[in-house]
């Protein structure tokens, strides 16, 4: 071979070399179940395809995890999962990066969903899940918060959140305290103690205190529990894989999800191109074909056929009876309410 042709040749083989070990990728952290394997089918696959970066998957996003992975200078994670407590939680902490308007613009989302250090996913509500063996069509079936707490007439085992963001506002609710005096009372000690001793009444009859939300759909299908609080678009796969179980739009309280960059994540350029995707009106109404949350986007809705609509939180109707998550109280007050609230349930 000539010292051309051979010249050419290593040229090549270095070519290649360096694209393929120069190829974009991040590492995306979520909750699992079929909220993650939304995120997938709507999301994660599209845009592997459109831009050809690589997105390594992985779950349970805990805020403690993210706290060691940061303060230990071990950032493993680009984009993570979580709702409104997660984001402040972080926020409080140091532990996300900021997202500007340059980097991902957000002029078409819902205003009261943007926030500076994460990106608008879903909008989804904490309901009521019950099950229809315990509680057929044709009889009493819970319909509030305070059906909840009544195990008289709504007699079994319940499961609950093992975390206090949205359990304080049932607990206020079923207590009957309106919705949009929640947070007053929570403003104060008074209220806060009456949000505690709510849930202690309930506690002696939860089974499952569930930190991940595939757990109380199991439960109901399974006939631990008769009655469960979690995520409308978990029981809705519950729903539609004909589990027992139907839920109850009578009370709830709306919240918004969040991708959050990490504290000096790795990869942050493919990052910031993965949530600019997902903010888009197209990826946003996709979403809505694979779990029932709504988009935070009122562009995408046009894009939505009206039977999936029903299928969504964020109807009119159905935010008229729901409560929007305060997420700058609970960065306020995130640490001292969970400490409160694992001493509650490990007491």
């Amino acid at each position: 071979m000539s010292k051309s042709l051979l010249l050419a040749a290593v040229t090549a083989v270095g070519t290649l070399i360096a694209s393929t070990s120069h190829a974009e990728e991040f590492v995306f952290s979520s909750w699992g179940g079929t909220y993650q394997e939304a995120i997938t089918k709507a999301w994660i696959d599209p845009f592997h395809e459109k831009t050809g970066i690589d997105v390594i998957q992985d779950t349970n996003p805990e805020i403690a995890k993210i706290k060691g992975m940061v303060d230990t200078n071990t950032v493993s994670w680009d984009v993570v999962t979580g709702g409104g407590d997660t984001l402040s939680r972080g926020m409080a902490e140091g532990l996300f990066e900021e997202i500007t308007p340059a980097m991902v613009n957000q002029d078409h989302v819902l205003k009261e969903a943007r926030q500076p250090y994460g990106v608008p996913s879903e909008i989804f509500s904490t309901v009521i899940g019950f099950s229809t063996e315990q509680f057929p069509d044709g009889g009493p079936q819970p319909q509030t918060f305070a059906d909840f707490w009544d195990v008289e007439k709504f007699p079994g085992k319940r499961a609950m959140p093992d975390s206090p963001s949205e359990v304080l506002e049932i607990a206020l609710l079923a207590d009957g305290v309106p919705a949009d005096q929640v947070y007053a009372v929570l403003d104060t000690p008074e209220g806060v103690k009456r949000a505690f001793d709510k849930i202690a009444a309930i506690k002696p009859h939860v089974s499952v205190w569930w930190s991940s939300g595939a757990q109380p759909v199991q439960a109901l299908g399974s006939g631990e529990v008769t009655m469960a609080i979690g995520w409308n678009g978990r029981f809705q796969g519950g729903i539609d894989e004909k589990l027992p179980i139907k839920m109850t739009w009578g009370q709830s309280v709306a919240q918004v999800g969040y991708f959050m960059i990490v504290k000096n994540a790795p990869n942050k350029d493919a990052a910031v191109k993965f949530l600019n995707y997902v903010v888009s009106p197209e990826a946003q109404a996709e979403f809505s074909k694979y779990v029932a949350y709504g988009p935070i986007t009122e562009s995408a809705m046009s894009l939505i056929d009206d039977e999936r609509k029903a299928r969504l939180p964020s109807t009119p109707d159905r935010l008229e009876n729901a409560l929007f998550l305060n997420t700058a109280w609970w960065g306020t007050h995130a640490t001292e309410m969970t400490e409160k609230y694992t001493a509650l349930l490990q007491d």
